[in-house]
């Protein structure tokens, strides 16, 4: 169970899928919730399982792709009350868009929010990007590193290492290094504020995008991968909700800037071992 806080301390989780309700299970105690997502029967299914547990929730409409939408969120957040915790789980996997909607989504959608969140952001206020293991199997220039971290928002894109209709598994990886990238960049600034922000890196989780990922071209690999992990399982939904609860409450006030790996070993598997224990 999470600890009591002060009523009217607002929760905001993006993302209706099965990381975003149990980090809104988890986290709900004491908080309103502003549960957000592009699709909006999925949006009203999960408002609605919410208030039948008795939490006090409501749902808005956001595309994360686009700057308005995520600021005027973030403006519907401040005004509910006391901003206090911020978990940011949508996004798009390889096997459910093109290069450029993974660019669009889980690279802008990202700085959006970082961006969005700073002006409703108080002494106190935590936001975690959920971000991907992918992330650390990234092997970027120095130049694209920089540019992704600390480029206007509104430039993300323009560079020219950027090829916006490449494979979709190499466009997630460099969107998923770049969410990392980016809030080390913005630690700083929200700093300031006496706000943190940090990044979870899941590895593989079951939920349906990752039942997905299971199915698609690449699912041997990961397969693969699991076995290889120390855990020697995909992780569960509850797995990032604890973690999530960890970066949001006092006990992580010294942590910024920073990625939380949550894959079960197997990013350290990846590159220590090559052969399954027996």
């Amino acid at each position: 169970m999470s600890p009591q806080v002060p009523a009217r301390n607002v929760l905001v989780v993006i993302g209706t899928g099965g990381m975003g309700l149990a980090v809104a299970r988890r986290l709900a105690a004491g908080r309103r919730i502003l549960l957000a997502d592009w699709s909006a029967p999925g949006l009203e299914a999960t408002v609605g399982t919410l208030r039948g547990e008795g939490h006090e929730v409501e749902g808005h409409t956001v595309d994360v792709s686009q700057r308005d939408s995520v600021e005027n969120l973030a403006v519907a957040a401040g005004a509910a009350g006391r901003v206090d915790a911020v978990v940011h789980t949508a996004g798009v996997s390889p096997v459910m868009a093109t290069a450029r909607q993974i660019y669009e989504v889980d690279l802008l959608g990202t700085a959006h929010v970082i961006d969005a969140f700073l002006p409703v952001a108080s002494a106190g206020t935590s936001l975690v990007c959920v971000a991907s293991m992918a992330g650390h199997f990234a092997s970027l220039s120095a130049d694209l590193e920089r540019h992704l971290a600390t480029a206007p928002t509104d430039e993300l894109l323009e560079h020219k290492e950027f090829d916006l209709e490449s494979e979709p598994a190499l466009a997630y990886v460099v969107a998923k290094r770049a969410n990392q990238l980016r809030v080390q960049a913005s630690a700083h600034a929200w700093g300031a504020k006496g706000a943190r922000l940090n990044t979870i890196s899941p590895g593989v989780i079951s939920t349906p995008m990752g039942a997905q990922e299971l199915q698609g071209p690449a699912g041997v690999h990961i397969q693969a991968m699991l076995d290889l992990s120390g855990a020697r399982r995909a992780g569960t939904p509850d797995d990032i909700a604890s973690a999530a609860a960890f970066l949001t409450g006092p006990d992580s006030a010294f942590i910024t800037g920073n990625d939380l790996l949550v894959d079960g070993g197997t990013v350290s598997a990846q590159r220590w071992n090559t052969t399954p224990a027996a």
